[in-house]
């Protein structure tokens, strides 16, 4: 059995894999400036250490699948934000 420590330690992890990967998208000036705003903003609140990491994942989540479905959003950065979200769901507490 894993112990709570462990678990969230491996939270964590993920949760700075995905973090790695949304910055990506924050960084490529080849996106829109709207799109990488809020890829931002996601990056500042799995960075918040308020809300459990459960709790940031859900949010980040759904914030991520709002703007995949944005039209402005190239394929390429779509597809990285789905790899994000994959880790995301993989958060579990």
């Amino acid at each position: 059995m894993v112990s709570k420590k462990e678990k969230e330690t491996e939270n964590m992890a993920k949760a700075a894999r995905a973090i790695i990967i949304i910055q990506g998208v924050v960084d490529n000036n080849n996106i829109p400036r709207n799109i990488r705003r809020l890829a931002k903003e996601v990056v500042d609140g799995l960075k918040d250490d308020t809300p459990s990491v459960g709790v940031r994942a859900a949010n980040a989540i759904s914030a991520l699948e709002d703007v995949s479905q944005d039209p402005n959003v190239p394929s390429f950065a779509r597809v990285t934000l789905w790899n994000a979200v994959s880790i995301l769901e993989g958060i579990r507490e």
